[in-house]
């Protein structure tokens, strides 16, 4: 991260190989358990109507799975923790903003700087005028080394976002 203005960020849990956080999220990503997404989601969205500084979210926008891998699994596990997290602010949540327009490869055993230059021109705002002059909070599952979710930012920055805010349920050493 670094390399585009984030308003505000926030992880709530530490994700570390092994540990509950870890069980979780795998329960949540890949064994259809979206429930624990929305309840995460839920004590996220908690934390974050408690701060100041997430207060002017007008919008909350999923990191985005390609087509081919929504189908895949059948559901984007990062929209159930914008749900949840929409519910307790009280903020609309859309799928349809930010679009995954290349698949890519799985960022797990990436360098970092090959998790950045795997992201590049990954994403692309769908609906720009939902977007123009609005405080849009990101939704990631969990951050390793922002990648994503600065090619994310980047793109709906570019498309006329005033700013961008990050919330994801944990982050990974």
């Amino acid at each position: 991260m670094g390399r585009v203005p984030m308003h505000a960020a926030m992880a709530m849990l530490y994700f570390r190989k092994g540990a509950k956080v870890q069980n979780l999220i795998h329960n949540l990503k890949y064994n259809g358990r979206t429930d624990v997404g929305v309840l995460l989601g839920n004590m996220l969205g908690e934390r974050l109507k408690a701060s100041v500084l997430y207060e002017s979210v007008d919008l909350i926008v999923p990191v985005p799975l390609h087509r081919k891998k929504y189908k895949h699994r059948g559901y984007n596990q990062c929209s159930f923790i914008a749900e949840g997290i929409a519910e307790k602010m009280e903020i609309a949540f859309s799928e349809e903003i930010l679009l995954r327009n290349h698949a890519t490869e799985s960022q797990t055993k990436k360098s970092r700087y090959n998790r950045y230059e795997n992201m590049q021109d990954v994403f692309k705002v769908n609906d720009q005028a939902s977007i123009v002059g609005k405080h849009i909070l990101l939704v990631d599952d969990v951050i390793t080394t922002g990648a994503t979710l600065e090619a994310c930012a980047n793109e709906l920055l570019n498309s006329g976002a005033a700013k961008v805010s990050i919330a994801a349920l944990a982050f990974a050493e």
